[in-house]
């Protein structure tokens, strides 16, 4: 079994998008208010994800799934800063990720 099936289904279409670079789908599972941070620091989710995810062909390998598939570790990879091991939590609110906090493992 690959360690996104065990992600929530709102979390797993949100690696999905990630990985597809699929900036529709991946703002599609966002609530219009969502917020993020980076390694505890407040920041713009649109300038971060695209400088992080979109123009940096940002891609996330699952390594394990915590918090009833809210939480994640994966070695994330995108060409501004190579690979590094990181994790990811989710927060849900109707349906939709209503925040993201991510960082360094």
């Amino acid at each position: 079994m690959s360690a996104t099936a065990k992600l929530d289904p709102v979390v797993e279409a949100f690696v999905d998008a990630l990985n597809a670079q699929d900036a529709d789908q991946f703002y599609g599972v966002l609530t219009e208010d969502a917020t993020m941070s980076d390694d505890g620091v407040e920041r713009n989710l649109a300038q971060w994800t695209e400088a992080e995810i979109f123009s940096s062909n940002g891609h996330l390998d699952v390594e394990s799934v915590d918090s009833d598939g809210l939480a994640l570790t994966a070695d994330y990879t995108n060409s501004r800063w190579g690979s590094m091991r990181t994790t990811w939590r989710f927060v849900l609110r109707d349906g939709l990720i209503s925040r993201f906090e991510t960082g360094q493992a």
